[in-house]
Formats: structure tokens, C-alpha cells, sequence
């Protein structure tokens, strides 16, 4: 496979899997302090890799799950539902990611405790969390299984989601599982990349479990580390306006989930079989998970998700555009 160290990953993964019962540890303390919500605070590809966490779980749970974005989190007016009874859950690879730690400074001034997940503990986040757990890093869905695993455990000691042990157990599979399945995606992966990276727009498409994952591709790698124009849209929102700038020669990238959103997405893809060309589907349905239960696999979408399009689908594309994923012209290149 094209630019993926087959070694490096699973250093990474084991890594990654080897926080569990750090997390397991600070989700306990969590637990045991008491809370009457859950407000998770993000950013960019932060937020998009915290929402299907906030989505799957609101349907395990009763009690009030908040995602915020963190830059709109500092200047809004009404934080009403965030009390010193409130736990706050963020995270950070580098731990300065400038809005999340301005969020998490204005809680500290509201005395109100904050979790975080970085790779840097001895950061400006680290410091300023009340819960930390430190050297988490590595692919998108290593963020993803560490993010599920923290809320998950939350719930798992409410009472709310008993099958946490057998979940966290079968993570262990998780790195075996999404090298098989890049390479059975990456030929694909780069026929995809030849025919589309260098189109003048595209639209993404997708819902529910794999929204975050939708928006993250198509904003922070392909606008971000791409160059590329795209206009990402829920497979919802895709009917009340993105619609009518279908043509022949529009890609349309329509993302298949495995969750109650999914007849959504199969109206879009409906719908643009008949109108162009050049419509690209991608079913997490399609590919095996082996050692882990059925009943998790909307948890493990949006990592599937990750793996084909984050990661191999991103590596063809600099193959082809000629553009380096690590070259930017100012994110993060000076102040603004």
C-alpha cells in the first residue's frame, strides 16, 4: 500500500489500545464525582471525530450529551446547561489547539472539572484538565475507539451499556481488521484518486454515524490538506439545495452508513444515478469485521470509514494532485 507502514500502524494502534484502562481509570473517577450532563467540546477534525461518539451515544443514554464547537462555545452568550455539575470531555493531539484550550480556560474560570485525551500531557491543555489522560495519538481511528471507549465506559457505569467489556475486548481485533480491509480498498482507492483529484468541485454526502467522518474528509483533508474544492452536505440536507448543481460531470461522493440514517443515504444515491456520471458510493456495509459482534459495527463505521477514505483514499490523491498532505499555506503558519 502506497505510503502506509504496516509496522508503524500497529506500534501506533497497540499504543492507542494500550490507554484503555487509563481511560477506563478516568472514567471511573468521572463516575464516581457525578455529573448531571456531558458537554464535549471540539474543533475542525476534532469535532468531526467526537460527533458520531455524541450520536451513537445519545441512544444508550438519558442523560443530556452536548457537542460543542469550541471557537462558538467562547462567545456564546447562553452556557446555562454547563454547571459545576457538568463534566467537560475535549481532546487534542498537539494540546494547543488554540480554540479548545481558550474552551477549556473559560470552564476552569466557571469551576467547571474537564477531561481531556492528548498526545502531550505536560501541554497547555494538560495542565489546565482536571483529567488527563496523556501520550494518545496516532490515525483518526485510534482517536475514534479512545473517544468511544471514555463515553462508553460513562455508560457502562449508569447502567446504560452493559456490553462495554465485550466491546472493549473486541477493539483488540481492531488494527488486523482495518489493515484488510486498505487493501482491499486500495486499488480502488487509486482508481478513484486518477479519476477525480483533479476536478474543479465535488460533493460529499453522508449522515448519522458517518457525518463527522463525511465532514472531516472533504474540509481538513481535501480543502485543507488538498487544495481541493469540495462542498460537504448531510445526506438530509443534500435535498434542499445541493440538488440542483447535480450535472453529468458533478462527482458525488455518497457515504453509506449501517445505522437508522442509511435509507437517507440510499435516497441520495438514488437520486444521482440518474443525474451524473460520475457518482462514487462507499458502503461500510461491505466490508467484514471479524471478532467483533454485529451489534458494534455502527460503532466501528466511522472507523472503517477513516481508514478507506482519511487515509487511503487521501494518499492517492497526493499521489495525484502532486500536492504534499503536510504542505500548508496558513493553517497554523502564523497567528490570525
Amino acid at each position: 500500500m502506497r505510503n502506509f507502514d504496516v509496522k508503524e500502524y500497529i506500534s501506533d494502534f497497540e499504543k492507542a489500545y494500550g490507554r484503555r484502562a487509563d481511560i477506563e481509570k478516568m472514567a471511573d473517577t468521572i463516575s464516581e464525582r457525578g455529573y448531571d450532563n456531558i458537554v464535549v467540546i471540539g474543533i475542525g477534525g476534532t469535532w468531526a471525530e467526537w460527533h458520531p461518539v455524541v450520536h451513537v451515544a445519545k441512544h444508550y443514554t438519558d442523560v443530556p450529551i452536548i457537542l460543542e464547537n469550541a471557537a462558538e462555545f467562547c462567545v456564546k452568550t447562553n452556557k446555562r446547561y454547563l454547571t459545576k455539575n457538568s463534566i467537560v470531555l475535549t481532546a487534542s493531539d498537539s494540546g494547543n489547539t488554540k480554540e479548545v484550550v481558550a474552551a477549556i480556560k473559560l470552564c476552569k474560570e466557571m469551576g467547571v472539572e474537564s477531561a481531556c485525551l492528548t498526545r502531550n500531557g505536560e501541554s497547555e491543555l494538560g495542565k489546565l484538565c482536571d483529567y488527563v489522560v496523556a501520550d494518545c495519538g496516532g490515525d483518526c481511528e485510534n482517536a475514534y475507539m479512545m473517544y468511544f471507549m471514555l463515553v462508553l465506559r460513562l455508560l457502562y457505569n449508569r447502567g446504560e451499556f452493559p456490553s462495554y467489556p465485550k466491546f472493549a475486548d473486541q477493539m483488540a481485533t481492531l488494527a488486523d481488521n482495518l489493515i484488510r480491509i486498505r487493501e482491499e480498498f486500495e486499488p480502488r482507492a487509486a482508481e478513484i484518486a486518477r479519476n477525480y483529484a483533479k476536478e474543479p468541485y465535488n460533493i460529499f454526502t453522508g449522515s448519522g454515524a458517518l457525518w463527522g467522518e463525511t465532514y472531516l474528509f472533504s474540509m481538513c483533508i481535501l480543502e485543507e490538506m488538498q487544495w481541493v474544492r469540495t462542498k460537504s452536505v448531510t445526506s438530509a440536507d443534500f435535498f434542499h439545495g445541493t440538488l440542483e448543481l447535480v450535472e453529468k460531470d458533478v462527482p458525488v461522493f455518497c457515504f453509506k452508513g449501517e445505522d437508522e440514517y442509511r435509507p437517507l443515504d440510499e435516497r441520495v444515491e438514488r437520486f444521482c444515478e440518474k443525474l451524473t456520471d460520475k457518482l462514487t458510493v462507499i458502503d461500510t456495509k461491505d466490508y467484514v469485521l471479524q471478532g467483533i459482534d454485529d451489534e458494534f459495527r455502527v460503532i466501528c463505521s466511522p472507523m472503517i470509514l477513516t481508514a478507506l477514505v482519511t487515509e487511503r483514499l487521501a494518499a492517492h490523491y497526493e499521489l495525484n494532485t502532486g500536492h504534499s498532505l503536510k504542505f500548508r499555506r496558513y493553517y497554523r503558519q502564523f497567528d490570525y
